[in-house]
């Protein structure tokens, strides 16, 4: 893997992209001087988070031919204070799934990327608490 930061002014605004080209912007918060054309750094690790259990999850109940109408994610996080870096503590997920899902099937599917797929998850869990609910509509 390969990834490529460009600085895109005299601030805080870089530009990330992978070796396929797709491209990200980050900035800094304004209290120091960003001008958020970008998400921060450490909002990008939350949303990796959910999108590798998102991918995961949608490929295990794609296989096990559950419809999937809607699936959206909300992610809690909370970081230390008073630390120099303030490390992520804990992430709690809730994983929101629309159609005609098996319970069981949809809790089995979650449980299989944050505990055994999702690499962002297995690296994570090392320094921070995950824990996640799962809603049917």
């Amino acid at each position: 893997m390969r990834i490529e930061l460009k600085r895109k002014n005299d601030a805080f605004n870089f530009e990330a992209s992978n070796e396929e080209g797709q491209i990200i912007n980050m900035d800094a918060s304004p209290d120091i001087g960003g001008e958020n054309k970008g998400v921060r750094p450490t909002q990008l690790l939350p949303m990796a988070l959910g999108g590798c259990s998102a991918i995961d999850i949608t490929l295990i109940l794609k296989k096990q031919k559950q419809e999937i109408t809607d699936f959206q994610i909300s992610i809690e996080a909370e970081r230390e204070t008073g630390q120099t870096a303030n490390m992520f503590t804990s992430f709690h997920i809730i994983y929101k799934l629309t159609g005609n899902i098996d319970r069981g099937k949809a809790e089995r599917a979650v449980a299989l990327s944050m505990e055994k797929y999702c690499s962002v998850a297995k690296t994570l869990e090392k320094t921070a608490k995950i824990t996640w609910e799962v809603q049917l509509y």
